[in-house]
């Protein structure tokens, strides 16, 4: 809508502009001179009712009468063209692209997502939840409509599987990436495309096909999703375990308010606790948090690990908190308060 509209105002343009030159020369083949000619064009085609330069012939008058009914038709053409752009919101709609544009050049640390389908607008909703910066590419001109209409909302308008839409996110400035586009091959396309651009992004990427998943994988994504796959297993463990996944749902589709299950990274706590056990540090008292897991450097996991287990730098914690315990803790193990 908003590109055809566009066009039909440079082609209005286009068409004035060529009423004008066809005009001056024309009449400078009557025998005016250009300035002359460019205003006599001028006076005839705004019908101004100004009198002619030059006395005009029988082949000027036959040529000023074609003139004037160009003119007209191109008036109600531009006329028309101008009521479609105001009437469809074009110009509204152009002044906060360029708004949203203006925003992302000046973001980083951001989650670019890649269609706003089912997938993608419920990633949107987590990771705002939790006060993540996201910028989505759409080419649904409804679904970009309604973008336009939320508040404080990233977005630009494209074909993500095109590099140059992929370069209006801001990419090489994002902390991740998740695409979720129908079509496996095209997901495989965009995850090529990002990591030309960024080679340290992380990637999450839908899948649909079995073998899609050592492809994507290949291609440069960090993680690959199957939601059919995941899908069918959770509804299998409904039935053998039905209060087993009704408890992690639970924990984790939890509003950010209440429990949550969150991951804390350990890189820039090493003076705080290096060398110390979970049980030293006393986290569960001064908090209020429990540390139930940890991811080693080596990418091992501990679940529930010993009040002895001795915490380094290059940990990653699992802690389970409700939000204000969850901050607490991260305040106060970044500071001196746990020595």
């Amino acid at each position: 809508m908003k590109r055809n509209s566009v066009k039909h105002a440079y082609l209005t343009l286009g068409l004035l502009l060529s009423v004008v030159v066809i005009g001056t020369i024309g009449y400078s083949l009557l025998g005016f001179t250009t300035s002359e000619a460019i205003y006599q064009t001028i006076i005839t085609i705004a019908t101004v009712g100004f009198e002619e330069v030059h006395q005009l012939d029988n082949t000027g008058m036959w040529f000023t009468s074609f003139l004037v009914v160009v003119s007209i038709g191109i008036f109600f053409y531009a006329v028309t063209s101008f009521t479609r752009y105001i009437v469809e919101g074009v110009f509204m709609n152009t002044y906060k692209d360029s708004k949203v544009k203006r925003k992302i050049e000046k973001i980083s640390d951001h989650v670019v997502i890649c269609g706003y389908g089912r997938n993608g607008k419920q990633a949107a909703i987590e990771l705002q939840e939790h006060n993540v910066k996201v910028v989505i590419i759409e080419n649904d001109p409804e679904i970009i409509q309604g973008l336009r209409d939320t508040a404080d909302t990233l977005y630009v308008e494209g074909d993500a599987a095109d590099e140059e839409a992929l370069k209006l996110t801001h990419l090489e400035s994002a902390q991740a990436m998740i695409t979720t586009l129908p079509q496996d091959a095209d997901n495989l396309f965009v995850v090529l495309s990002a990591k030309e651009l960024n080679p340290h992004l992380k990637i999450i990427s839908r899948a649909s096909l079995d073998n899609s998943d050592v492809k994507l994988k290949r291609a440069g994504a960090t993680n690959v999703i199957m939601p059919d796959k995941i899908g069918g297993q959770r509804m299998a463990k409904l039935v053998a375990q039905p209060d087993i996944v009704e408890f992690i749902d639970n924990l984790l589709l939890q509003s950010a308010d209440n429990v949550v299950l969150e991951e804390i990274s350990c890189k820039d706590l090493a003076a705080c606790f290096a060398g110390k056990s979970i049980i030293e540090l006393d986290i569960r008292n001064s908090s209020g948090a429990n540390i139930i897991g940890l991811k080693r450097e080596d990418k091992s996991y501990l679940i529930n690990p010993l009040p002895e287990t001795t915490l380094s730098s290059t940990d990653q914690l699992f802690a389970l908190g409700t939000k204000a315990q969850i901050d607490h803790l991260r305040k106060t193990i970044t500071t001196d308060g746990l020595k």
